[in-house]
């Protein structure tokens, strides 16, 4: 069940709200955890039971970790080899098989499970939690209830952010509730759908259109490498928008994710504000434990490769997601070395275009289905594949798409943000934006509905995470 559907928006959501704020407090994370497990059996009733034996793994490995202290770390270790087990198997087993295939030619049957949906996201919530016990960063969690409300906890469970215990132990025992929270809960849901449904899925509906014409030109390659530059972002973000919009209507307050990443002048500063909490998951639980930059420059090489590697590995079982990862590791080590010294002198302009010219060639990089096909869309942009500059085709979806392309380089900025809050200091421009605020939502609510229920176009990016 996507968020961004009737049935989430008009059914399952308003009936798990009347049920949740009419539940006494003791049992509040018990109906959270009950409409969590539902929320995942619509979309995944037999991969429901997996998650559950991950959330009893993790129980019982905590527990035993807090109990035997001088054997914790083989029920550390144990915890990670069931878990990382569990997601090998069902995301990465093919992969592998099929590598081994084409390097030894031998004919070893593929396995052809069916992913589910965010295991990736579980399995590194779960892998934090243990570790964190194991560390003493967080108490063991006794209730079940409360580690499994943590773990399957819907407004997170399919799309992230990732979530770490040590951000929501307090509140799982004990949150408030007030109209605050919940109008801005509510306020922070609509901007998200609305990103989602109304940009994101226009920009994926003309990135569609590219990859299946045979009309294709330069310019329509710089159009399609822009797009899917915004759907992703617009995707992404506004999944963890509506994720912490939902959190904080239940109480929750969840980490921000996105910060505006576009506006970056280097490619560190963009991982800083590109999905967060999938960057400092890394850095927390693999790249400080190697050694972080304690160490000699090949060793730090050798860690920032490692992560990177990893973090290409996490997003896909394609060769393209780890080139992808090693694309970023490198220039990071670039940067590191010496290019963010040079790059902090030229002009902001230069540092910009920099930034955004690489993050677009790892994205065509990124949604390509092999290393050939992103070889061919990288090099297209440059005319190598000797179609035309521009051609009809491309004109009718460049007219057709401008607007929504715009809207969205404009929203990939704080510059609407940045001047709302500027208006909000006087106080009768903050009084009419008091008044349009809710009429806007509204109006935005109502043209996500229509949109929703007139088209069939609303993908999911996050199924192959």
């Amino acid at each position: 069940m996507l968020f961004s559907s009737i049935n989430f928006l008009y059914y399952f959501l308003p009936c798990v709200l009347i049920i949740y704020f009419v539940t006494p407090t003791k049992f509040k994370n018990s109906i959270l955890l009950l409409s969590s497990l539902l929320f995942y059996f619509y979309g995944e009733p037999i991969y429901i039971f997996l998650m559950l034996g991950a959330i009893l793994s993790a129980y019982i490995h905590g527990i035993l970790i807090d109990k035997y202290k001088n054997y914790k770390k083989i029920f550390l270790i144990s915890s990670i080899i069931l878990s990382l087990g569990m997601l090998g198997l069902f995301k990465y087993s093919d992969f592998f098989i099929t590598n081994l295939n084409n390097i030894f030619q031998s004919k070893i049957g593929l396995l052809n499970l069916t992913m589910p949906i965010g295991i990736s996201f579980y399995t590194f919530q779960i892998l934090s939690y243990v570790y964190d016990v194991y560390k003493g960063k967080v108490k063991v969690q006794k209730n079940i209830i409360k580690l499994a409300t943590y773990v399957a906890l819907f407004p997170q469970l399919i799309a992230g952010p990732i979530v770490r215990y040590s951000d929501i132990e307090k509140e799982l025992s004990n949150r408030k509730h007030t109209f605050e929270k919940i109008s801005l809960g509510i306020r922070r849901f609509i901007i998200g759908i609305s990103k989602k449904v109304l940009i994101a899925n226009q920009l994926g509906e003309l990135c569609q259109v590219f990859l299946q014409t045979d009309e294709k030109s330069i310019v329509f390659y710089w159009i399609y490498a822009i797009s899917f530059s915004l759907q992703i972002y617009f995707d992404f973000s506004a999944y963890s928008d509506m994720a912490i919009g939902l959190g904080k209507i239940f109480g929750f307050e969840f980490l921000e994710n996105f910060n505006y990443p576009y506006i970056s002048k280097s490619i560190t500063e963009f991982w800083r504000r590109w999905h967060i909490s999938l960057g400092t998951w890394f850095k927390d639980y693999v790249y400080i434990p190697l050694g972080g930059n304690r160490v000699g420059k090949i060793k730090l090489i050798r860690n920032i490769l490692i992560v990177w590697m990893l973090t290409g590995l996490w997003h896909g079982a394609n060769w393209t997601f780890i080139l992808w990862g090693l694309l970023f590791g490198i220039l990071l080590i670039i940067e590191k070395l010496f290019l963010l010294k040079k790059l902090e002198k030229t002009p902001k302009i230069i540092q910009h275009i920099y930034v955004l010219f690489i993050v677009m060639i790892s994205f065509i990089i990124f949604n390509s289905n092999n290393i050939e096909e992103a070889i061919k869309q990288t090099i297209g942009l440059f005319g190598a594949n000797e179609e035309s500059i521009i051609n009809n085709y491309t004109i009718y979806y460049l007219k057709s798409y401008f607007v929504i392309i715009f809207i969205g380089i404009i929203g990939a900025t704080p510059l609407l943000k940045n001047l709302i809050n500027k208006l909000k200091q006087k106080d009768k421009t903050r009084k009419i934006i008091n008044i349009f605020e809710p009429i806007t939502l509204i109006a935005l609510l109502l043209f996500v509905t229509a949109y929703l229920v007139d088209s069939s176009y609303n993908p999911f990016l996050y199924f192959r995470f």
